[in-house]
Order: structure tokens, then sequence, then C-alpha cells
């Protein structure tokens, strides 16, 4: 099991009464040959919120979203959708409908689709939320599923078949956001010749265990 950061990411604050916690979990996994993407969204209300003697909190909304997608094309191949809380009866009918995930790609557009397709009376409105927080995960595995290729990996400058694909990821980003509009400075970068530069958390950290990034790459690049 990989470890990640489980501290609190929204801060406590003592001076106000909560009243209502969601999280959404994204979690993205090798499924050779395709990417699965898993997701939760779940709601709660604090202890005593709505039963004064409860001492739990309580669950109103845990929605479970499973996604095949096929690498590199990016279409959903499987799509599982499961209520494991919800706060009336009907609410899991809904879920076969969302078999009409497959077939669709998780690039671009699928945020419109999935509004069209599930939006309103046609879907669930959690389980449309997170499908809308899980689809920017998928993209961000793009760079990851060729990193975690055994024939890719990083040493021994072995990387560049992930290089190769950059053209293809920078066109995926872009116009999703300020600094990927297509007449921005960085596109315009990349159009002249340029790469992209690393992240600046990877930069930092390169730094912090005394790497040179620059050099790094160039060396994975041959």
């Amino acid at each position: 099991m990989t470890n990640f950061e489980r501290d609190e990411i929204l801060p406590p604050d003592p001076d106000l009464e909560v009243l209502h916690d969601r999280e959404y979990r994204v979690r993205a996994f090798r499924k050779d040959p395709n990417l699965l993407i898993r997701g939760a969204v779940r709601d709660q209300k604090p202890p005593g919120l709505y039963l004064s003697d409860d001492p739990d909190p309580l669950t109103i909304h845990h929605m479970q979203v499973d996604l095949e997608v096929s690498f590199p094309a990016m279409e959903i191949v499987a799509a599982t959708v499961v209520f494991e809380s919800h706060p009336h009866e009907l609410c899991p009918s809904i879920t076969p409908h969302y078999e009409k995930l497959v077939g669709l790609s998780i690039a671009r557009g699928f945020t419109h689709k999935v509004r069209e397709l599930f939006g309103g009376p046609r879907g669930c409105t959690h389980t449309t939320a997170l499908l809308q927080a899980m689809a920017p995960v998928a993209i961000q595995c793009v760079w990851s599923m060729a990193l975690s290729d055994s024939g890719r990996r990083v040493e021994n400058g072995a990387l560049q078949p992930a290089i190769d694909q950059r053209r293809a990821l920078w066109a995926t980003n872009l116009n999703t956001c300020h600094e990927w509009a297509e007449d921005g400075e960085l596109v315009t970068a990349l159009r002249n010749g340029g790469t992209v530069p690393a992240p600046l958390p990877i930069r930092r950290r390169a730094a912090d265990l005394g790497i040179d990034i620059d050099e790094f790459f160039k060396k994975a690049r041959g």
C-alpha cells in the first residue's frame, strides 16, 4: 500500500460550529493495460446534530465509482457505481443509468457530456459531482502511466518514450485553465519547440534531495 499524506487539509476552526463535512477521494491505479480511476464522495453530519444522543457522526451520502479507462486512448471501457449510504430507498435505482459512461472519452468534453447525460433528474447529484472530480485525475495519469512502465523508468536515461508523448500531453491540457490558454506564454513556448517545465513540487523536492532537475531531465531525454 502506497503511503500518502493523511493530515487535515482543511484546517479546523474552534470558533465555528461544524454543520457538514463533504470529502472526495479519488485514486488512480495501473490495471494493465488500462488505467483504473476509483473515487468516492461522502457527506457526514457531526455527532448529535440530528439525534441529540448520538455520539457518532452520521453518514448521509457515500457513493463509490470505478472507471476503467483504456490507455492511451483514454476511453471508458467499464463503469461501476455503488451506493454505500443514501437518504432514500429509491436512490440506488439510478445506478444502472451510469452504464452510459462506457464509450465516453474521459479527456476533452467529458464534463459537458456528464452534465448532458446525468444532470438534474437524469442522475444522482452527488455521483455526478464525483465524476467531474475524477476526470482530471485520469488526465494527470497520462504522464504517470508512462513513468510507471518498467520499460520507461527514469533510471539510466530511459525516459525517452514518455518524453515523446509530451506534445499529446500538452494538447490535452489546451485551454483547460489560464496557464494552458492557446495564446498564452506557456503554449506559445511549446509551439516554438520548448518543453513543459517540471512542476514546482518536483523541482522543490529535487532541490531538497540535492538533485539538479534540469540535468536530470536532460539526461533522461538523451
